[in-house]
């Protein structure tokens, strides 16, 4: 066997074992399996938190690590070897040669065929190292894109948390500032309905479209209406709204030819009065007047038995047995509105002490004495003007107003 193939042996086990990573199809595989995996991970990934892709990022490193520390270990066996073997074939090579000359001759030969050696294995030696250096700047780049993709994910979720909170919040100042419209249009409807209620005691109640006006206390200050049926039950109701009640105050008033007075409802300061066939039989109800606010009063009667009672605002607040029992009204009588006739009978007669000043609505008058509920109802605030007596009729009898008392709406 020559020299040149016995070193060629001897070299071949060092060549092999530097030869034996192929870094450049492992690293390549290797990346792309991480990248074509970290792509799929980045597109499904739940959380950008994760700790799973830098645990493999991890581990290529380490690996490209020890590789590199493997190929300089391999290369400096082989440098060791080679000088284990240079000198072992120097030894040799001389102890077979005769001449001096001759051996140095050969040694120089066999020097320079390790030196090309050499030189071969550290030109593969540094080919690799290049291919692992290229590999790894391609590992930090790919490691800078994946973490630009991860910063942009995190962002995109920290924003979508700030988004979705910052939704929540508004949602609940929205909420809160919707029940608060709520409730204070709650509290204008409140207001409304008291401002409504307090304009319909102001001017007129139960739906009334007008209303007779007495502006001042004047003698010739009244209104008249003609009646003519004669009755043994009746009932009398109107709304009241007084500018002044003194010690007489005539509300309503029915003379005949022969007793001017014959039934009257009137005010005593505070004290609403009923009269009928003179003053010898009346009921009275104190506290019932109240100046500068509607009032509704009734006062029914009824021969048989001589029940009267008085009603304020719905209620009855006095009641009277025996009260002109067995007694008849009188028919071809007119009813006055806030005056009474003298005792004379004559309009020139009257008395101005007694007039009423404020206004009157909802006048009517029955044949009959009404239930109960009908009063309720009459007397309700919000109610209507429907409601019309069979012998005056609000709105339908012929009601003359004198002496500067007039109709208003």
């Amino acid at each position: 066997m020559s020299l040149t193939q016995t070193l060629r042996l001897l070299l071949l086990p060092c060549l092999l074992n530097a030869l034996s990573y192929n870094y450049e199809d492992y690293s390549d595989s290797y990346y792309n399996q991480i990248s074509d995996n970290q792509q799929q991970e980045a597109g499904t990934t739940s959380s950008p938190c994760g700790s799973r892709d830098q645990t493999r990022w991890d581990k290529l490193f380490t690996m490209l690590e020890d590789s590199h520390m493997r190929q300089n270990m391999i290369l400096e066996a082989s440098e060791e070897q080679t000088r284990s073997l240079r000198e072992e074939v120097r030894g040799k090579s001389c102890s077979s040669v005769s001449s001096e000359d001759s051996c140095t001759a050969l040694g120089q030969q066999l020097e320079r065929r390790l030196d090309v050696a050499l030189a071969e294995v550290k030109q593969v030696a540094d080919r690799l190292r290049e291919e692992c250096s290229a590999t790894l700047q391609r590992m930090e780049n790919f490691t800078g894109l994946q973490a630009g993709r991860l910063e942009k994910l995190e962002n995109g979720y920290l924003g979508q948390m700030m988004m979705k909170t910052q939704q929540e919040f508004d949602g609940g100042k929205l909420e809160r500032a919707l029940m608060t419209t709520v409730a204070d249009l709650q509290r204008v409807h409140t207001q409304l309905a008291l401002l409504q209620r307090a304009a319909t005691h102001r001017y007129l109640p139960s739906g009334c479209e007008m209303a007779l006006l007495f502006p001042m206390r004047s003698k010739h200050s009244f209104a008249e209406v003609m009646v003519s049926p004669s009755l043994t039950a009746l009932t009398v109701c109107l709304w009241v709204r007084v500018t002044e009640a003194l010690d007489r105050t005539v509300l309503f008033s029915y003379s005949t030819q022969r007793n001017p007075q014959e039934l009257q409802l009137l005010l005593n300061r505070n004290t609403l009065t009923f009269c009928i066939s003179g003053r010898l039989a009346t009921v009275q109800a104190r506290g019932a007047g109240s100046a500068g606010q509607w009032k509704h009063y009734c006062v029914l009667w009824g021969s048989e038995g001589g029940m009267a009672s008085l009603w304020v605002d719905g209620q009855q607040v006095s009641s009277l047995s025996a009260v002109a029992q067995g007694h008849r009204l009188p028919e071809g009588g007119t009813v006055l509105l806030g005056q009474e006739k003298s005792s004379s009978g004559m309009y020139r007669d009257m008395d101005a002490s007694v007039a009423f000043t404020g206004k009157l609505t909802a006048v009517n008058m029955w044949s009959r004495t009404l239930h109960p509920d009908s009063i309720k109802k009459l007397a309700n605030q919000d109610g209507n003007c429907d409601e019309r007596g069979d012998v005056i009729g609000w709105g339908v009898s012929e009601i003359i107003p004198h002496g500067g008392a007039q109709y208003i709406n």
